[in-house]
């Protein structure tokens, strides 16, 4: 009878995980697309012709006189930012998806702390789910030394958003207007070390100065406006733009509510102009139906495609719907590499050694379609090359997948 009981249990556990990992596959293909068509492009991503474009398509146009400093894995990533903030004058604006207690976090509310004390006007968005793991305590600390801390879609039980799979997925950092910081890091201490230890993330983030600093700015506060319905305003967050370098950048906002297929067309478009090669390093991969065609049009043009994923990660539904997508691909000859030291949390696409995007978005629909999200994207030479070094040096430290 036992036995018997155990067997049921054991079958319906099954039928249950089943059905809910057919759910959430969904969520990756089941949203209404805008874009249904094969773009197709007569020009590449060095030509006038595609930057006169995506300064029209996106949003803000691509600004001159930029700095972007790539920071490899938590030992770069959380110094330079604490740094930044410790600096910090007139304000700091932070956004993040996941916030949790532990060393890394210590060390950002001794800072903030310490700013909001000596006068800095500090506000924080971070999202109710992803804040799930830092203590009530923590929380207090912040508040009462002058942080402005608001959780995203969970602030209280009875407020808690109906539609629980939008999320706030962006990773934003904002220090007196002039210093920005995006990519993919979280506040928690599984992001600590150098991408080469295992249960850790490999890892990259971005320290970006000049111009484009205030198109960031103009993302939080948006989210800042929309979630708590302040304005921000005025030179403590938008002083004059000043010249830091030589690099063409712009930061781009996607989400169900603005910019809804931003993400999406920014990687299709970027894929149609792409002359000579594709690199992506994603830590979730799934490829919708018009985004393989892109790609297998890219591979009859001749454009090599590589593609980086984890060997592992957090999500062994998300790994699944993957690997689901790859057989096409794969047979047409895209080049695919698992990641093995680490967990691999990457999200950024370099074509022609030329033109970068990077930031939050993961390559599936829940970034293209369902949660907030922030990139930002460089035309440079010099740059793309410097992260196509990077990006050969994670296939060094990768395997190759022949089959999906």
């Amino acid at each position: 009878m036992n036995r018997s009981r155990a067997t049921f249990w054991k079958k319906a556990f099954i039928v249950s995980f089943g059905l809910l990992s057919l759910v959430l596959m969904g969520l990756y293909f089941s949203a209404n697309k805008i874009v249904g068509k094969l773009i197709v492009t007569s020009y590449s991503v060095s030509d006038p012709e595609f930057r006169y474009t995506i300064n029209n398509l996106l949003g803000p146009a691509l600004a001159e006189g930029n700095e972007v400093k790539a920071l490899l894995n938590g030992d770069q990533i959380f110094p330079e930012m604490l740094k930044e903030i410790r600096k910090a004058q007139k304000s700091i604006t932070f956004e993040n998806y996941i916030w949790a207690s532990g060393s890394v976090s210590d060390q950002f509310i001794t800072a903030l702390c310490e700013r909001a004390g000596a006068g800095v006007k500090i506000h924080c968005i971070v999202d109710g789910i992803g804040s799930i793991h830092l203590k009530k305590g923590e929380m207090a600390k912040l508040k009462s030394s002058g942080v402005e801390f608001v959780t995203y879609a969970r602030d209280r039980w009875y407020k808690f958003k109906p539609n629980l799979n939008h999320r706030t997925h962006r990773k934003l950092l904002v220090v007196d207007g002039k210093v920005g910081f995006t990519g993919g890091a979280c506040l928690d201490d599984t992001w600590l070390g150098n991408g080469l230890e295992k249960d850790h993330w490999r890892e990259s983030h971005f320290k970006l100065e000049g111009p484009v600093v205030s198109q960031i700015q103009s993302v939080f506060v948006d989210h800042w406006l929309v979630t708590t319905s302040e304005v921000l305003e005025g030179p403590d967050y938008f002083p004059e733009p000043e010249k830091k370098g030589d690099m063409l950048a712009q930061c781009f906002r996607s989400g169900p509510k603005d910019g809804q297929e931003s993400a999406r067309l920014l990687y299709l478009y970027s894929i149609a102009a792409a002359r000579k090669s594709i690199k992506l390093s994603h830590a979730y991969f799934v490829p919708d139906d018009l985004a393989i065609k892109e790609l297998l049009e890219a591979r009859k043009r001749g454009v090599t495609v590589e593609v980086i994923v984890p060997d592992h990660n957090d999500s062994r539904i998300g790994r699944a719907a993957s690997r689901s997508r790859w057989v096409e691909l794969i047979n047409a000859g895209v080049k695919f590499y698992a990641y093995t030291p680490a967990m691999f949390h990457c999200k950024e696409m370099i074509v022609d050694d030329i033109w970068v995007t990077a930031g939050s978005v993961n390559f599936d629909n829940r970034s293209f379609r369902i949660n907030a999200e922030a990139n930002f994207n460089v035309l440079d030479r010099q740059f793309g090359a410097d992260q196509a070094r990077v990006f050969d040096d994670d296939k060094n430290h990768s395997r190759v997948i022949s089959k999906a």
